[in-house]
Parts: C-alpha cells; sequence; structure tokens
C-alpha cells in the first residue's frame, strides 16, 4: 500500500535506554512502510541506545538521529521531534514508542485513515482494540484515566492517552507547541483536546498495544498524578472559554 498521495512521513520514535529494542522496531519501521522516513529522538541514554542510533543512520539514509543532553520527559523529546518535522518539510509526523508495544504493521491503517482525517490514533479502547501482557491494574488507569478525561472535558475519544498517532502537518502549526508543557498521559490527551478543540478531525483506529518484553516501563505516579489534576484545571476552565472552534476547512 502507498502512501505517496499523503507526503512525506515521518516516524518520531523517542528513546531512553531503548538498545535492546530499537533496532528490531526500525527494522520492522522500515518493512512495513518502506517509504517513511524515521526521527530517534535520544535523551543521552546511558545504554548507548544514541550511539545505536548512530550506526544505523550510518548505514541507512531513511534513518535520522536527534541527539539531546539530558532526559527532559516524553512530551519535549515529542515536541523536539516535532520542530525538527516541521523544519525539515514533513506532511504527515507519527509517534511511536521504541519498546515494540506499537506495532509498526499497522501503521498503515493508521495512513490510511488519515487520508479522512487530521489526526488518526491508535485506539486500545475502542472495539476491535486490545491490549496484551498487560497487568489489571495497568488496564484499570488506563480506562479510568480516559473516562476521567472525557467526563471532564467533554471530548469524544475513548483513548486520548494513546501514544500511537499520525498527525498531519497543519493541525502542529496549528497548535502553539510552545505552551505545551505536559509530559507523559496528560502530554497525549494535552495534544489531542488541542487538536480537536482546534476544530480539526479527530479519528481512532483499532490497534493491539502489546506490553513491552524487554527493559523497564517509563510509567510511574508522578505521570498519573499530573494527569488527575491538569486534566481537571483544564476540565474547569474551559467551561469558561466557550465551544470548540470551527473545523478549519469551514473558516471564513
Amino acid at each position: 500500500m502507498s502512501f505517496v498521495d499523503l507526503g512525506r512521513v515521518l516516524v518520531v520514535i523517542p528513546t531512553y535506554n531503548e538498545a535492546e529494542n530499537l533496532e528490531p522496531v526500525l527494522a520492522r519501521l522500515r518493512a512495513a512502510v518502506p517509504e517513511a522516513r524515521a526521527l530517534v529522538v535520544d535523551d543521552d541514554s546511558p545504554d548507548g541506545t544514541g550511539a545505536m542510533a548512530d550506526r544505523i543512520a550510518a548505514a541507512d539514509a531513511a534513518v535520522h538521529v536527534l541527539h539531546r543532553s539530558e532526559k527532559a520527559g516524553l512530551g519535549a523529546a515529542y515536541i523536539a521531534g516535532f520542530r525538527w518535522a516541521l523544519a525539515e518539510g514533513y506532511d504527515v509526523v507519527v509517534e511511536m514508542d521504541a519498546d515494540g508495544s506499537h506495532a509498526p504493521e499497522e501503521l498503515p491503517r493508521l495512513l490510511a485513515a488519515l487520508r479522512e482525517a487530521d489526526l488518526v490514533i491508535g485506539s486500545r479502547w475502542v472495539p476491535g482494540g486490545e491490549t496484551r501482557n498487560w497487568r489489571v491494574a495497568r488496564q484499570v488507569i488506563s480506562r479510568g484515566g480516559n473516562t476521567y478525561a472525557r467526563l471532564l472535558l467533554r471530548f469524544p475519544v475513548r483513548d486520548a492517552t494513546a501514544g500511537y498517532r499520525a498527525y498531519r502537518r497543519a493541525v502542529l502549526e496549528e497548535i502553539k507547541l510552545d505552551e505545551v508543557a505536559s509530559q507523559g498521559y496528560c502530554f497525549q490527551i494535552d495534544l489531542a483536546w488541542k487538536t480537536w478543540r482546534a476544530g480539526f478531525r479527530v479519528v481512532e483506529v483499532p490497534i493491539t498495544f502489546t506490553e513491552r518484553a524487554v527493559g523497564q516501563s517509563k510509567m510511574s505516579h508522578s505521570i498519573v498524578t499530573e494527569a488527575l489534576w491538569r486534566v481537571a484545571l483544564w476540565g474547569v476552565t474551559s467551561r469558561s472559554r466557550g465551544a470548540r472552534t470551527q473545523a478549519p476547512a469551514d473558516r471564513s
């Protein structure tokens, strides 16, 4: 399946201590969508992930590497990747984890759905979506957090915390990236909500999310706590700001 009609596609892959996972994920991505390019955004991983990414990029012109000097969080890594993508003229920007939980083989379905949308979210919690090897506690946190966000923000997305997604360039140009300060779960909610509030078309497609087999999860209590208080704050303030903006195509 070709995605030439979507323009240039960049997959942004943040890394921190993913040396065991990065090479197989990049190989699967290149096989699944050969025309896509990849940007590894490494936060100075002590396990040598950045050096491994450099070696892969030296052998494959479709892989690029952005080195950051410290571990500054998932949200900051993605924002850096988005800015790089916009500066380099990419038309579609994809978020994908480096740990194998997001199957590169499912990316063609996300890109196909983008033909009728501005943001496509790979969703665990729509019909057909599922998780594998997740503890019950993780499922409860994810389902509960998404229900919490959907109710407080009046936001019709079932998996706003999902990190497998594809944006059209216009979305990232419209959203004020300087104002996105949240991290982790909250970063994903923030961007999806801002996209929807700006009037863009948001679509969810089912995916299978598989818990990482190697390495440690970056999930923490602080990430969950941040999501709870930020979503509550956004829910209160949004009620005083009025309704959702018109879709960009309908603006005069």
